[in-house]
């Protein structure tokens, strides 16, 4: 029901500027908007974990992996059910093989790229630990949607 009253508002707007858009580029949109929103709750998923971590003594780095153990089967089970909606019942190896996807998808920037800029901002650039995760965002959200969208989910 939201997304239908965003459509016609979103569309009615840009009829005005004189842009037209697709059905799949509206598609393609809403997919992004409802990643950002899963995004949200990986974000508070991973973040929680990781400051939990650090409360218990644990190094930033190792918060940071356990957080994102959490985060991805979180974010698979969100954009599987929510985002990238399948056409049908997936087959038990189907659904490994999304999430083994998923896994590598963020295991690329979710851990790879975010630890090394963690190293970055903290080693480097002495950027307090409990900030550093949340400017790696600005990098890693877009990626992800990308990596997810043309090939976990494709």
């Amino acid at each position: 029901m939201i997304e239908k009253i965003a459509k016609v508002i979103i569309y009615g707007m840009l009829k005005k500027i004189g842009v037209k858009i697709s059905e799949e580029q509206w598609i393609t949109f809403m997919q992004f908007i409802k990643f950002g929103i899963v995004g949200l709750s990986n974000t508070f998923v991973a973040y929680a974990i990781y400051l939990i971590c650090l409360f218990l003594g644990f190094h930033y780095l190792v918060g940071n992996a356990v957080g994102f153990v959490a985060s991805v089967l979180n974010s698979f089970y969100w954009n599987y059910k929510y985002v990238f909606k399948s056409n049908g019942v997936a087959t038990r190896r189907s659904m490994l093989k999304m999430l083994l996807k998923t896994f590598m998808a963020y295991g690329i920037t979710g851990l790879l790229l975010s630890n090394v800029l963690l190293i970055v901002w903290v080693q480097f650039l002495h950027i307090s630990k409990v900030i550093a995760p949340l400017i790696n965002l600005i990098i890693t959200i877009p990626l992800n949607f990308v990596i997810n969208k043309l090939w976990a989910f494709k």
